[in-house]
């Protein structure tokens, strides 16, 4: 069934779509300048690292899009400006013109495609919970009673409430405002369990000062598609990014992006291994 989903999204973000008046190209050609948003504290995907630059996975494929785009439009030089991004604004932020590219954990969505465009998938995750141990906290259906810190208005906040309410599950869902604030909660005995994907659960699962020990829920409960925010109806700008992307994943560089940033968690699932072969798409 997941390689269905991939399948049948890949499907939407090959499509090119139609132009629209949005010309981020000719703005980066005028300008010499493209500007890319991260976030500060998504490690390993997008973070600021000891020198206060962003880094991570997400960063990584934005920086080598930045190269793309610049061979694309013979220029010598392209300057990258960074724009420290919160979960809450990042949408916004593409939408307002404040970034071109938006480098962080952004879930593809048809509601947040009403809002943004989106590139080529750049990983697939699933959301799940990060619990104390004696919670008892395996699987979605042992959380009746519990109490669950989610970081508002995201997808992991929505995918929660379904699978609560799909296996009749009672718990208090507390809404925080920060991944931070999450783990805060958790360590400090606040929550019982912090839901968000788990790769982001696992980064942060050995490092994590709690006053009780902590395990990470046995499956997922929701399957989320990362890709990059766009500005929308910019079927050029989209294209160039893309271009960029199946190139990665043609000449094998994704290998080489995973084992950097991810390879600590082991060898990139089937899913996510098929995700990178569909997305070889020729020139």
């Amino acid at each position: 069934m997941r390689f269905v989903f991939v399948i049948t999204l890949l499907a939407q973000f090959i499509c090119c779509g139609h132009a629209g008046a949005a010309d981020t190209l000719a703005r980066i050609k005028a300008t010499g300048e493209i500007r890319l948003g991260y976030f500060a504290a998504s490690a390993p995907f997008s973070f600021a690292g000891p020198d206060k630059s962003p880094h991570g996975y997400s960063v990584d494929l934005c920086q080598r899009i930045a190269a793309g785009v610049q061979r694309e439009l013979g220029l010598t030089q392209l300057k990258t400006s960074w724009v420290e991004l919160g979960p809450g604004d990042r949408i916004e932020a593409v939408r307002a013109g404040r970034i071109d590219i938006e480098c962080g954990t952004t879930s593809w969505s048809f509601s947040r495609q009403q809002l943004v465009d989106f590139s080529l998938m750049t990983f697939i995750d699933g959301a799940s919970l990060l619990a104390t141990a004696d919670s008892g906290i395996k699987r979605i259906t042992d959380a009746g009673g519990k109490r669950i810190s989610v970081i508002r208005d995201t997808t992991t906040e929505r995918a929660l409430a379904a699978a609560l309410a799909r296996d009749k599950v009672q718990a208090e869902v507390i809404k925080v405002d920060s991944r931070e604030q999450g783990f805060a909660m958790l360590a400090e005995g606040r929550a019982d369990a912090f839901a968000s994907d788990r790769f982001l659960l696992l980064n942060s699962f050995t490092s994590l000062k709690s006053n009780k020990p902590l395990r990470l829920m046995d499956e997922d409960f929701s399957i989320e598609p990362y890709a990059l925010a766009l500005p929308r109806d910019d079927a050029r700008f989209r294209l160039a990014v893309n271009r960029s992307l199946a190139e990665v994943f043609r000449s094998g560089e994704i290998s080489r992006v995973y084992d950097h940033w991810l390879g600590q968690f082991g060898q990139p699932s089937l899913l996510l291994s098929a995700l990178y072969y569909l997305q070889q798409i020729p020139e």
